[in-house]
């Protein structure tokens, strides 16, 4: 029963860290490489909260907000000028990654930092003693599949943004604005970003670096999932069961490499991955 609940939570931390860099790879066709220093932003929202006496609800408001802002100052002035550009998109966002991460590194140090997780302790489940904040983490990532796919399906806003996806010439000839649609996803992406952050935070440490170990996972996972959030819930799924039983029984620095390599074999099988088309 722990395996089991360990593949579901290392699939609901992998959904939750991904979907920010799949919303704004969906829309824009570009890969944000500032995504891993978009999560430590969240990371130090959460320790900042936390560090001044204020519960882990004020922590994730200020991931938001920081996420917001982000989102809003990097699409402005570093993304929307390379929209035709996805290859100097790449080399900008990533460039601006490092700047991020130096930026912290001046503020709060190199040093690593802990935050005391807001559900302490230990569930039973069906027998078996598990952590309650892991747990807690199934349902935050269901609840945000739902809300999203809500928002992409039943929304103006997601009719538009399907539009953009689809065709974003014929979207503007029917009157779309696509210039916001694509500011609004890349805040979105970015708010998805530092609330993981903030989340995952507890479960692991905070210094400026603790992106970047979730980048190349989330790349790998938005490249063979292509541009559908169904599809990313299953390949977290599937590549999350398997990083787990790599870990668990062959060897844990194997475990690591898991989802770069099955995502590998998988585009090479099938070059467009679990996208449609």
């Amino acid at each position: 029963m722990v395996f089991l609940l360990d593949c579901l939570t290392t699939s609901a931390l992998l959904f939750m860290v991904t979907s920010g860099l799949m919303m704004i790879f969906g829309v824009m066709r570009i890969i944000n490489f500032a995504h891993g220093a978009i999560l430590g932003i969240g990371g130090y929202a959460a320790y900042v909260a936390t560090a001044r006496g204020f519960g882990p609800g004020y922590g994730w408001a200020l991931a938001l907000l920081a996420g917001l802002a982000a989102g809003a100052v990097v699409e402005r002035l570093v993304v929307r000028p390379l929209y035709k550009r996805p290859l100097d998109a790449i080399l900008a966002t990533w460039g601006l990654g490092i700047v991020i991460i130096q930026i912290i590194v001046m503020g709060f140090g190199r040093g690593v930092q802990f935050i005391d997780a807001p559900i302490h302790g230990s569930t039973i489940v069906l027998g078996v003693s598990y952590s309650a904040y892991r747990l807690f983490m199934l349902p935050v990532a269901a609840g945000t599949s739902a809300l999203l796919f809500l928002l992409l399906n039943k929304t103006r806003f997601g009719t538009k943004t399907r539009a953009v996806i689809m065709n974003e010439e014929l979207a503007a000839s029917l009157g779309i604005n696509s210039e916001l649609i694509r500011f609004l996803s890349f805040c979105l992406g970015a708010v998805l970003g530092t609330l993981a952050g903030a989340l995952i935070s507890p479960l692991f440490s905070v210094d400026p670096y603790m992106g970047i170990a979730w980048l190349t996972s989330s790349f790998m996972l938005v490249m063979v999932s292509g541009y559908s959030f169904i599809s990313l819930m299953l390949t977290c799924l599937v590549f999350g069961a398997a990083q787990v039983v790599i870990s668990s029984f062959v060897n844990p620095v194997l475990g690591g490499m898991t989802i770069a390599v099955l995502a590998a074999t998988t585009l090479r099988l099938r070059s467009k991955g679990f996208s449609r088309g």
